[in-house]
């Protein structure tokens, strides 16, 4: 069972209509019986940073999480704010993530780079192409590079390189997706990124 957390910070109706589509049922929840029996979580997440975590604590839900991804060592798929909640902290705000993979949130900086390509606006938002920077369960069978959506101001920064499952360029390279285990994030939607979005999805599903 995949129980998309509900904390009121993401598109967890979305999430669940992708899955229906690809024939998997989750269930949206805060329920602490409902997620002790998951066999994975979504952490969605549209919005600011120290939001975030500040709904998941008014929920109750950040022992629940830490439970299931360390102790349980159980999946978890984090999505935009939901990956970058995943980290140790953010330049967005103040608060302390759940610090389960080893990075921090960064806003993009394009003071340093090449002056013709300074007129990038923040966020980035709209289309973008990703390549996997290894071999994983959860990008089996997509493309090298893949097109995905996204919408944000920060970025994950990873100490290792281990942990940065995908990059996408915009003014510079920058990590798209994270990985530790069976911890996984993602900075774009892939929600709302049709057919690599809805493999994605089946990959965490079904096989990581």
């Amino acid at each position: 069972m995949t129980v998309i957390l509900d904390y009121d910070m993401g598109n967890v109706c979305s999430i669940q209509n992708m899955l229906k589509k690809i024939g998997e049922k989750a269930i949206i929840s805060r329920n602490p019986d409902i997620i002790t029996n998951a066999d994975k979580l979504i952490l969605p997440g549209v919005g600011s940073y120290d939001m975030g975590m500040e709904q998941l604590k008014q929920f109750n839900l950040i022992e629940q999480i830490k439970i299931h991804a360390i102790d349980k060592q159980k999946p978890i798929l984090g999505i935009c704010l939901g990956m970058q909640l995943l980290g140790r902290r953010s330049e967005e705000g103040n608060k302390q993530g759940l610090s389960l993979i080893p990075f921090d949130v960064v806003k993009f900086n394009f003071d340093c780079i090449n002056v013709e390509e300074k007129g990038l606006k923040i966020p980035h938002m709209g289309w973008d192409y990703t390549q996997n920077t290894f071999d994983d369960v959860l990008t089996d069978n997509l493309d090298e590079r893949q097109r995905y959506y996204f919408v944000h101001s920060y970025y994950a920064m990873c100490d290792d390189t281990e942990n940065s499952l995908m990059s996408c360029k915009y003014g510079y390279l920058f990590t798209a997706a994270v990985k530790k285990g069976r911890i996984y994030g993602v900075q774009f939607h892939p929600e709302k990124s049709h057919n690599f979005g809805m493999k994605l999805l089946q990959n965490f599903v079904q096989r990581v």
